[in-house]
């Protein structure tokens, strides 16, 4: 490490082989000026929106009719419209190649292993399109997915746009309520789901709980059931294969859509209340997408670009657009442990993984396991290694390069469901600092200010943006008048788009993330970030993993911590003076926690987040709204009345 904090620089080849100078060469010649370096790049396109824009649409080879106009009231972050003439369709640009090269590697831990080529996902996207239009599916409609991270969940999805109806999914570790929570209010018409799937080694049948959920979801006009177990006998809706076999060698036909069609709908955490309905538009995912994929992530054709995910979290989306750059997508479902530590390094390996992106927590974990990829397999082909959900540690990033691998861009990235895609990115052509996400993405105006709304240079505070970019939602769904939508994102500062994470610029540029504003601590009127807590606190052998939160105590908040303790250890006195002291000497007196508790497990989403607020409700005595969207709801328990909190 360098002493400026430095962790990677690019090579002089890298940079040159870059998609990103290329592109720099492109905007050079169609406009006449030279961006040499990624800081003035950014500033052309957010300073020239409309021209950048523009030529991403160009550059990337989008497959539609753009239009003559780009932007209509670009003042107007909430209500901006981008490309309003443009007509074209999501599928048929992540299906522009068509042959054996392989579209899709698959495996489900250890139990089942195969792959489909870009000739092959044409086929099927065929015969499933057909299908969907046989029922009288149309624009508008609503398909819903309760799937693994399969290649035929791709399939349903974009046989689902081909048409130009609504695409949402949930992963399959969703229980019935939280299911019914979400597909409830959209009001899909289809349901593709799967016989079940497996986790750690063991095998989960979903056909009575999908049963039931048809049985609840009265819009339902058709189920169909796809096999990953191999589960043949009472299935509760129409075999896939039958699906396939009634279309086989039908082409795909490919609806013109409007760039602010609605192309997909997410679901937010709810933890706070019903699920909200984030609705996707066509163009502004594409386009988002692959100007994430080959200026920030420097994604080629041929490259093979595998996130370890879940379809219930946006970078299944995310990975699955990564067909347009005509890469390979390489999809894994199950734990990330099954059947060892080093199941999805040696995948990376034997599938000569150029992309790898996973969770900030699941590089602590093999850091805390103390996993040696390096030493196991080669990684010759990695590139690039991407790392969201959390934060990643100062000492996650030193672990990236120490035991994974030395040159490679460890690219931390942010955004979130909100916006299908990040604020904050990787980059090709620029170093790694300790601790830090690179720069913001091209095209987004990324601002962090104070309570006022003022800019702020390495200082905490607000990420905001402040100007209008293609991937805003277009809307919520049930949301008629606009006002939930207006609420979440415009109300807190006049026309800036307000994201809720607590953040510094630094002097490179670059960002470090402490934590969402809605969850940070404020003993004393000072504000403090929970991801501070974190870094130090699971440096700590003893400690496994920690949740922090603030108590109403005494007309003022006290910190209170919560630790989750490694195998043979308990927290006695000693342990906790431990704890306080190095979060003494690593943060500040306002820092160290009132009270320090030993737990049993911590709550989470279904997506592996941590629940912060719900936590802080239980011991305030208030009740927790929608549990059923946590994957452990029975860990809120351990929380409720408490004696050391009295």
């Amino acid at each position: 490490m360098e002493l400026d904090g430095r962790l990677w620089t690019p090579s002089p080849e890298r940079i040159a082989n870059s998609l990103l100078m290329q592109f720099m060469d492109f905007v050079a010649d169609k406009t006449g000026n030279r961006y040499g370096d990624y800081p003035s790049l950014h500033v052309w396109s957010t300073t020239e929106p409309e021209q950048f824009w523009s030529l991403v649409w160009d550059f990337c080879g989008v497959i539609g009719d753009k239009g003559e106009t780009v932007l209509v009231d670009g003042h107007d972050i909430e209500h901006a419209r981008w490309f309003p003439e443009a007509q074209l369709n999501f599928a048929e640009n992540l299906l522009r190649r068509c042959d054996e090269t392989p579209a899709m590697l698959f495996r489900a831990e250890d139990k089942l292993e195969y792959s489909l080529s870009y000739r092959q996902l044409h086929q099927q996207v065929g015969a499933v399109s057909a299908w969907l239009r046989s029922i009288d599916i149309r624009p508008g409609d609503r398909v819903a997915g309760y799937l693994p991270n399969m290649p035929e969940t791709v399939v349903a999805m974009l046989a689902t746009a081909s048409v130009g109806a609504i695409w949402t999914s949930t992963s399959p570790d969703f229980g019935y309520e939280s299911v019914v929570d979400r597909f409830g209010q959209t009001t899909p018409k289809v349901l593709f789901a799967a016989d079940g799937y497996f986790y750690n080694g063991k095998t989960i049948d979903l056909r009575e709980r999908v049963e039931r959920i048809g049985t609840t979801l009265t819009t339902l006009r058709h189920i169909v059931i796809i096999p990953l177990t191999g589960e043949s006998e009472n299935l509760p809706g129409m075999p896939w294969r039958k699906v396939l076999e009634r279309f086989a060698n039908t082409s795909p036909i490919f609806t013109p859509m409007g760039f602010n069609d609605p192309l997909c709908i997410f679901y937010s955490s709810g933890t706070t209340g019903k699920p909200k309905c984030i609705t996707h538009k066509t163009g502004g995912v594409l386009l988002q997408h692959l100007k994430e994929h080959q200026l920030q992530c420097d994604i080629h054709p041929g490259d093979r670009v595998f996130y370890f995910t879940t379809c219930g979290w946006m970078m299944w989306n995310w990975l699955a657009s990564s067909l347009a750059s005509q890469a390979t997508l390489v999809l894994y479902d199950g734990s990330p442990f099954a059947p060892d530590d080093t199941v999805l390094w040696r995948y990376a390996d034997e599938a000569r993984i150029t992309l790898f992106g996973t969770s900030a927590k699941y590089i602590d974990t093999i850091k805390k396991r103390e996993v040696r990829p390096k030493e196991l397999v080669d990684l010759q082909q990695l590139r690039t290694i991407c790392s969201t959900g959390s934060v990643l540690a100062p000492e996650s990033f030193d672990y990236v390069y120490e035991a994974i691998k030395k040159d490679v861009n460890l690219a931390s990235i942010s955004g979130g469901t909100d916006i299908i895609s990040c604020f904050i990115i990787g980059c090709p052509i620029l170093p790694v600092y300790r601790g830090e996400i690179q720069c913001a993405g091209l095209g987004m105006t990324v601002d962090v200010v104070d309570q006022n709304g003022e800019s702020i240079l390495d200082e905490k505070g607000e990420l905001v943006c402040r100007a209008t970019f293609p991937s805003q939602p277009i809307y919520f769904w049930n949301d008629p008048d606009g006002q939930k939508y207006h609420n979440a994102y415009f109300a807190r500062f006049d026309n800036i788009w307000h994201h809720g994470d607590y953040v510094k610029r630094t002097r490179h540029n670059g960002f470090i993330i402490y934590g969402r504003s809605d969850a940070t601590l404020n003993p004393g009127g000072v504000r403090i970030g929970t991801a501070e807590i974190y870094r130090h606190v699971e440096q700590l052998e003893e400690v496994l993993e920690a949740i922090v939160v603030g108590q109403e105590w005494e007309n003022d908040q006290r910190v209170i911590l919560f630790v989750v303790l490694q195998p043979g250890h308990t927290l006695d006195e000693k342990l906790t003076q431990k704890i306080r002291k190095t979060i003494l000497e690593k943060c500040s007196p306002r820092h160290v926690p009132a009270r320090v508790i030993q737990v049993d497990a911590i709550p989470r989403t279904k997506s592996g987040k941590i629940v912060e607020l719900a936590v802080r409700e239980v011991i305030h005595e208030r009740e927790v709204k929608n549990i059923t969207s946590l994957a452990n709801p029975e860990a809120l328990e351990l929380y409720r009345d408490l004696p050391e909190l009295r």
